[in-house]
């Protein structure tokens, strides 16, 4: 039966310590920044838009979001921000030629490659998976990498 006298416990099999905080895997957070869509937590799509935060949404959820005001849907907090579809910036990306992305995987046999990235920079070739910085322009929606707009240095677009 146990502890019948031929054992003696310690004391570290009796008392349970604090239970240590699990830690969010920050790899995991930036694929689904940069993967999926904030609001719907769908994968990415054209059109995809983003709000002044940086949050990249697809545009369909947001005008889903926008048109439906019924009390008892509670409010999202990843979009409570934008009020009007003038709110967020319909962005211009570029295709990365290197991305195979689903189009082999139908099986789900397919390894994922989390760092490769269907988009990237159109002047410096950067792939947008979150290891880098990108910025877009509110003014006509194109998106650079941080790195671009250094070695630019203007505040124009490119294109």
């Amino acid at each position: 039966m146990g502890c019948d006298g031929g054992t003696i416990p310690k004391r570290h099999e009796l008392v349970k310590g604090p239970r240590k905080v699990e830690k969010v895997d920050k790899v995991a957070e930036l694929v689904a920044r940069w993967f999926y869509c904030a609001l719907s937590q769908e994968k990415l799509r054209r059109p995809i838009v983003a709000c002044e935060l940086g949050r990249l949404y697809n545009k369909d959820a947001i005008i889903e979001f926008l048109l439906d005001k019924s009390p008892d849907k509670a409010p999202m907090e990843s979009a409570s921000h934008i009020k009007s579809i003038k709110n967020v910036t319909e962005l211009k990306l570029v295709d990365n030629p290197a991305w195979s992305g689903d189009k082999e995987s139908i099986k789900g046999d397919k390894y994922d490659d989390l760092q490769s990235a269907c988009f990237i920079c159109p002047v410096v070739g950067l792939e947008m998976n979150g290891r880098h910085r990108f910025c877009f322009l509110r003014s006509c929606g194109c998106v650079f990498s941080e790195r671009a707009l250094k070695e630019i240095k203007s505040e124009v677009c490119h294109k």
